[in-house]
């Protein structure tokens, strides 16, 4: 209710935003998914937004115990392709609380750029036979828009927050008045977000 209240007031919206030039706003969305999944009240935001000058970007947040169980992975797999499609923005997909994680770095790149092949026969390892046919099909959904893969977030590491903020202000060009960060400089992508695990059981 209160994200439909919001889109009906837009305007209302857009002079809280104001006009300053370089304003870099974060909106703390709430977690109900079907606000990125098909309903279309965050997409109109979302539109606004762009009207009004901003470049937009959406950053998907998926908790890490999510890679505990593949169900729940796949599940939050197509929950994040659901947002990527219905939102229409550059997308930063981020793996939280990887703070809690103790698993090595060869394990936990498996699901930084998911394999859906790899998934699938996870799923069926542990479903009915009646449900591969399903499972196929969702792997088939991931492979055929190739578009889902995360980040690692640690908080209490600062160059996993950097790496995360790169990706972010590359995606929206925040700064074009001053030299571009680009994410690969920082170390290449997740590598260096994987060597805070080297070492742990």
């Amino acid at each position: 209710y209160a994200f439909e209240y919001l889109n009906e007031n837009l305007e209302w919206l857009n002079d809280q935003l104001g006009e300053g030039d370089d304003d870099y706003f974060i909106f703390d969305c709430p977690g109900q998914i079907e606000l990125y999944s098909h309903v279309p009240v965050m997409k109109s935001i979302v539109q606004a937004l762009q009207r009004w000058g901003f470049m937009v970007c959406g950053v998907y947040v998926l908790d890490s115990q999510f890679i505990a169980d593949s169900a729940k992975f796949m599940s939050g797999c197509l929950a994040c392709l659901a947002a990527m499609v219905q939102l229409e923005i550059p997308h930063v997909n981020v793996l939280s609380k990887m703070d809690l994680v103790r698993k090595k770095a060869s394990f936990m790149e498996r699901f930084y750029q998911p394999d859906p092949e790899e998934l699938v026969a996870e799923l069926n390892e542990a479903s009915n036979p009646a449900l591969y046919k399903l499972n196929a099909a969702m792997g088939s959904l991931l492979e055929d828009y190739s578009l889902v893969g995360f980040l690692p977030l640690n908080i209490h590491d600062p160059e996993s927050i950097t790496l995360v903020l790169a990706h972010i202000d590359h995606a929206i060009q925040y700064g074009e008045d001053v030299e571009p960060t680009d994410p690969d400089a920082l170390g290449g992508g997740v590598e260096d977000a994987e060597e805070m695990m080297d070492g742990d059981d």
